[in-house]
């Protein structure tokens, strides 16, 4: 039996028919439940009080019932104007019957129990808020009762304004110049009773909005041609904020300068309101000022000007703190730019005013990072290293078109870091032989024309810092006026001490190649060493250190036995009497020496070697018979109050040895003579490390005085004490005291 299939036009018919029923049942059904809310939409807008939506829930029962006899009813039974008047009302009253939860439209289908927990976690919550206000923190004031601090609500006016925080770059520019004109013309506070105040607040608050907002390089002037030339809007207004920042840049620095020669000249204009007595005042703000821009914008504009304003004032009251911003401006430039115009100034200074300066001008020089730099290396030390392929991982890794192309850009890239290392370098050793050539102007000319002025012990502090860096060529004639300085017997035995310091430093560098016998500095330091201060200013020890190892330890090949023996001998005298820290660098010393000349073992022995007696008061190191004593100091250290120097007491009675129970630690073995001089310092009256305060003995018991007198002594006491003008003669002999 064969069934026959329905057209396929047939099924979609009956499909469309089917769609069309389901879709007037559902209408039907959502009109029903529309007139529902609709009636009890009319129902709740007579109730003036509305009550909870809970209320208004019936029982299943009923609303079964009422379900049934809505459905009963024909939809046409109400006219077209009831209905829409009823809508009208429905839209009043909607925010009663809707659910405040949701945002779907009333005649949304119904959802799932999971979704319309969704739905209600993505509704945001409205809290109730303040209006926050943005405050501003302003610069804080300071009264007797202390600091207040400042702030200021956003918008409120004065110099914090809503325009000053505006979001269009260009617009903050503009505001940005108005204000530092603002500010600068607080500068000419006229009201006597506010001007200083306002004027030090001013000058402060410009130094630090110029060093937030100055740019990271230097803003040069524009050609006519660059004037001329069409650019866009942005460049416009960038070169427009430059120019006018560069321009109140100047007028500042011109005020703060102008504050100072006030103060110097002693001048008073008319329209200002501030006495001579407040003028130091204002003119230490201003320099301050200036020390703050000099060390904050060395890469900025006018910084030639701030060096040329401070460094007269190194030379006045006030120097000081000119003089510390200098050292910290040395120490930090790394190139070497802002040194080499400092220096120049300096130099200026020394020479105008006839070399009569303070010396606290010159020692500022040895803060200059010059050091480093002892001579012109080869391109290949001073390229960065690179690793390149060598010729068996080329065959192995790489073709042969792949190895010539390989080839070409290592030598490319060889090139390149040589040139860029080359460069940099080369700028560097220039900038500083430039500063170097001064420096030592400076030094020559003070030695040539004022010998016997203050600023000899700065010179020779100077040249012993930087003698290795002393072109060849003057070495001659520089011992020679070294040699004359310490023969002439006018100096300190600090400065004669910087003085030897040079000559060796000089010898251990490049002047090893000349032809001079450094004998006589070996004799002047020799007998200079019983005449050190022994108490608390012993800064001489540490140079006395530094020239030991200059002249004993880096010239042992050129320093007979005997003369480093008769060092060890006097440098463990001078031991005996010297403070802690000294004592442990001058056993340090000899320890090196010890270590350089290991036969000078002998005298850790009471034998005698050779002919002749030691002569402890002899000057000369060469003939002083140093072999015939021994180093007995080591025994008494050895019982010393500080437990260092008894450790290196008992280190070299033993000789040095590197292992053992008689070697050193790595913390004491491992320092230099100058570095444990000064880890052990007592300058703040302190032990490093502490000393063990000494347990008190008292005596059980008190003897006589008179029974520990001789028989004969005591009768003559006892007489003399009876008969008060009696009179003793003590020419005659007396029996000895047994």
């Amino acid at each position: 039996m064969k069934f026959r299939k329905k057209p396929l036009h047939g099924v979609k018919l009956e499909n469309k028919l089917k769609n069309r029923q389901l879709k007037q049942q559902n209408v039907a059904k959502k009109q029903r439940k529309e007139q529902k809310k609709l009636r009890q939409a009319v129902k709740d807008a007579a109730i003036r009080t509305p009550r909870p939506l809970e209320t208004y829930r019936k029982r299943p029962e009923e609303e079964e019932e009422e379900e049934e006899f809505l459905e009963s009813l024909p939809t046409d039974m109400m006219e077209d104007d009831d209905l829409r008047q009823m809508t009208d009302m429905a839209r009043k009253a909607s925010f009663i019957t809707r659910d405040l939860s949701s945002c779907a439209p009333i005649h949304s289908t119904k959802k799932r129990k999971s979704e319309v927990i969704r739905s209600y976690e993505k509704v945001p919550r409205k809290m109730a808020k303040t209006e926050e206000k943005e405050v501003i923190h302003l610069l804080p004031i300071k009264d007797k009762s202390g600091v207040i601090p400042q702030s200021v609500e956003r918008g409120e006016g004065g110099l914090v304004s809503s325009d000053w925080f505006t979001e269009e770059g260009a617009g903050l520019k503009v505001i940005i110049i108005k204000r530092l004109k603002e500010l600068r013309g607080m500068l000419m506070e006229s009201d006597p009773a506010v001007a200083v105040t306002v004027r030090k607040l001013v000058m402060v608050s410009l130094m630090e909005i110029f060093k937030d907002i100055a740019p990271t390089y230097k803003i040069r002037p524009l050609t006519s041609e660059e004037k001329a030339a069409k650019v866009r809007k942005e460049t416009q207004q960038l070169r427009e904020f430059e120019e006018s920042l560069v321009s109140q840049y100047k007028f500042y620095l011109e005020d703060l300068e102008q504050t100072i020669k006030d103060w110097k000249q002693q001048k008073k204009k008319r329209s200002q309101a501030v006495g001579f007595d407040s003028y130091r005042g204002l003119a230490e703000v201003a320099i301050r000022c200036l020390c703050e821009l000099l060390l904050a914008l060395p890469h900025f504009n006018f910084h030639n000007n701030i060096i040329v304003a401070l460094v007269p004032l190194m030379n006045d009251p006030v120097s000081d703190m000119c003089c510390d911003a200098f050292r910290k401006l040395f120490q930090q430039d790394k190139v070497g730019g802002a040194a080499l115009a400092s220096v120049r100034v300096v130099s200026g200074l020394v020479k105008s005013l006839n070399y009569n300066i303070r010396p606290e001008v010159l020692r500022t020089l040895l803060s200059l990072r010059i050091k480093e730099v002892h001579m012109k290396k080869d391109l290949e030390d001073t390229a960065p290293k690179k690793k390149f392929m060598n010729n068996k991982e080329k065959k192995k890794n790489l073709s042969r078109m792949q190895r010539k192309w390989k080839k070409a850009e290592e030598k490319l890239e060889k090139e390149l870091l040589e040139a860029e290392a080359s460069e940099s370098k080369d700028k560097k050793i220039q900038l500083h032989t430039q500063t170097l050539n001064i420096v030592f102007l400076i030094y020559f000319r003070i030695l040539k024309k004022a010998q016997k002025s203050v600023l000899l012990p700065a010179v020779l502090e100077g040249l012993a810092n930087f003698a290795h860096l002393i072109n060849l060529e003057f070495f001659d004639d520089l011992l020679n006026v070294l040699q004359n300085l310490i023969q002439s017997g006018d100096l300190t035995n600090q400065e004669s001490l910087h003085c030897i310091q040079t000559v060796f430093i000089i010898l251990s560098g490049q002047g090893d190649v000349l032809n001079v016998d450094p004998l006589k500095f070996y004799s002047q330091l020799y007998q200079m060493l019983p005449r050190l201060h022994a108490g608390a200013p012993n800064d001489d020890i540490s140079i006395v250190l530094r020239c030991l190892d200059a002249m004993l330890t880096r010239r042992r090949k050129q320093v007979t036995l005997q003369r480093a023996m008769a060092f060890m001998k006097r440098l463990s005298v001078l031991s005996l009497h010297t403070l802690p820290n000294a004592s442990v660098g001058l056993l340090a010393a000899n320890r090196a020496a010890l270590h350089a000349f290991p036969k000078c073992d002998f005298l850790l022995d009471n034998e005698v070697q050779g002919s002749g007696f030691y002569l402890p008061e002899l000057d000369e190191p060469e003939h002083c018979n140093a072999q015939n004593t021994a180093l007995w100091e080591l025994h008494l250290l050895q019982r010393h109050f500080h437990p260092v120097v008894r450790r290196f007491a008992v280190h070299l009675s033993r000789g040095a040895p590197s292992e053992g129970s008689g070697a050193l630690g790595v913390e004491l073995s491992r320092r230099t003579p100058v570095e444990l001089f000064d880890d052990y310092s007592v300058k703040d009256m302190t032990f490093n490390p502490p000393v063990a305060t000494p347990t008190s003995k008292k005596k059980e018991y008190f003897t006589v005085g008179a029974t520990l007198l001789d028989d004969e002594l005591q009768k003559q006491v006892e007489k003399a004490l009876n008969e008060e003008e009696a009179e003793l003669d003590f020419t005659k002999t007396q029996t000895p005291i047994t």
